[in-house]
């Protein structure tokens, strides 16, 4: 797999949840700090986002979920991941997620969680910490 270029970033809003403001701005943030981002909008299934992220080479992706359905939504995206044989794929995300469901979800596989409070600077930081060192 080519390192070049940018980092890549699938921006998704996966469920039923019809609030895409903060994706909005995190995607925004990302694009501002030279990222690649694919926005993929409202009302995503897993299904629909693990295909964006492959077919677009994506190096991670960032579910925004504020639905209450975070548990769930992220085990899909993750089992997904696994069955297409993706998992360098980084999976992180936020929104309304209580501080008791982060432990499970990181060990499911979640890179990181960030909640509300979190800045767009600790969020473009920990992207270019943990998601691949972009050359070019």
């Amino acid at each position: 797999m080519g390192v070049t270029g940018p980092i890549r970033v699938v921006v998704a809003k996966p469920g039923l949840d019809g609030h895409d403001r903060g994706a909005k701005v995190i995607a925004r943030a990302l694009r501002d700090a030279g990222m690649e981002v694919i926005y993929t909008g409202l009302h995503q299934t897993p299904e629909q986002i693990v295909d964006t992220a492959i077919q677009e080479d994506a190096d991670a992706i960032g579910l925004s979920i504020l639905s209450g359905a975070h548990n769930t939504l992220f085990a899909k995206v993750l089992e997904l991941l696994r069955e297409r044989d993706a998992e360098d794929i980084k999976v992180f995300g936020g929104g309304i997620i209580p501080d008791e469901d982060i432990p499970p979800l990181k060990a499911l596989g979640v890179a990181e969680i960030f909640t509300p409070g979190a800045t767009t600077t600790s969020i473009v930081e920990w992207v270019n910490a943990n998601v691949r060192h972009a050359v070019g």
